[in-house]
């Protein structure tokens, strides 16, 4: 029965980085879209949504039948529950790429300026390197790889604060100034991707140690 039910939680987990790899593929699919103005590509990373949510449905119910079938205690409990936790964190993510996907329908045809989606690019580079570190820290139970995120986030952070005052630097023009707006929400959704990386490394440092801490806390400095 023990053998079983470790059978299963490696099922779970195998589930999980699968899912990982879709949101991967998802998001270098909506920045490759914001890089050439690829309409078609950005329908096809909304459509792909579908893929990444039967993947969390299916993870989430088989977590729910392990829950009624098995009683996990101790750290098997503590994988189960951070499981859970990531596998919503994975489809938010996916959820961004979809609202970026969006952002760049919406902005088809408008002025644009190269010097802003090179910084979303870098931002979406390390949102992808976020993602992996997130995600190979929690399959090799390491809570130190997974601080890293910290600095990785701040990095992100920095690259956003600096999106905004580009847009403020525009000039006058109504459309560029439209076609601004919407890529600091594209800044915003790449910013808040880091942030769910960050809580998948908390995760991991639940697992490992049993006890969860918020890595950063935003009511201080």
């Amino acid at each position: 029965m023990r053998v079983t039910f470790q059978e299963e939680l490696q099922e779970l987990e195998d589930m999980l980085d699968s899912e990982g790899e879709l949101v991967l593929r998802s998001l270098r699919a909506a920045l490759h879209a914001l890089e050439t103005g690829d309409i078609q590509l950005a329908d096809e990373v909304i459509a792909f949504d579908d893929d990444v949510d039967g993947r969390y449905l299916a993870l989430e119910q088989g977590i729910q039948v392990l829950l009624a079938r098995q009683t996990p205690v101790a750290v098997d409990l503590r994988l189960v529950l951070a499981m859970l936790h990531i596998n919503l964190h994975l489809e938010r993510m996916a959820d961004y790429c979809v609202t970026i996907a969006k952002l760049i329908k919406l902005t088809h045809g408008l002025p644009g300026e190269p010097g802003l989606v090179e910084g979303l690019s870098e931002m979406g580079t390390r949102a992808e390197e976020m993602i992996r570190v997130a995600l190979d820290s929690f399959h090799a139970r390491d809570p130190e790889r997974a601080q890293e995120l910290v600095e990785l986030d701040e990095l992100i952070d920095r690259v956003n604060r600096r999106a905004a005052e580009h847009v403020l630097e525009l000039g006058g023009d109504p459309s560029l100034r439209e076609w601004g707006l919407r890529m600091l929400m594209v800044s915003r959704c790449l910013e808040r991707i880091g942030d769910h990386a960050v809580d998948i490394g908390e995760q991991t440092a639940y697992l490992v140690t049993g006890e969860f801490r918020e890595f950063t806390d935003a009511s201080h400095h």
